[in-house]
């Protein structure tokens, strides 16, 4: 039953995700990367939740990322990162107070919309460099 009131409150998150928040990665390489090896992430429920805080929007998403297990070790392994834990964890804060990487290993929508048009304009301008050299 809990889990199931994990991924309800969840839910109502990934339900009323905000545009802006791709301005916080857009053209930060570094959280890019972060955004991108969260996807690759085992992100778990952990054994046994606490207890919901009232229904503040921002206690429910504290409450949701208290209840997650997920290893800042793996992350820096996936991203190929330099930086320290604390390093890493002071560059997850912004993502994670700005709901751009969600407590299930998945990112906001519009984030991950940017980043596919990203490549795509990558992939594009590569192709039309190739065909112009023919």
């Amino acid at each position: 039953m809990t889990d199931n009131l994990f991924r309800e409150k969840l839910a109502w998150f990934k339900q009323n995700e905000k545009p802006e928040t791709v301005l916080v990665v857009a053209d930060n390489p570094e959280l890019i990367k972060i955004a991108i090896a969260w996807t690759n992430m085992k992100v778990e429920l952990k054994d046994k939740l606490t207890v919901l805080p009232p229904e503040s929007e921002n206690e429910i998403w504290d409450w949701l990322w208290h209840n997650t297990k997920y290893k800042l070790s793996e992350l820096r392994l996936i991203m190929g990162s330099p930086l320290s834990e604390t390093g890493l964890q002071d560059r997850l804060k912004p993502m994670i107070g700005n709901r751009i990487i969600y407590p299930d290993g998945t990112i906001n929508s519009y984030v991950q919309r940017y980043l596919r048009e990203r490549v795509v304009k990558l992939f594009e301008s590569k192709t039309g460099k190739s065909k112009k050299m023919s």
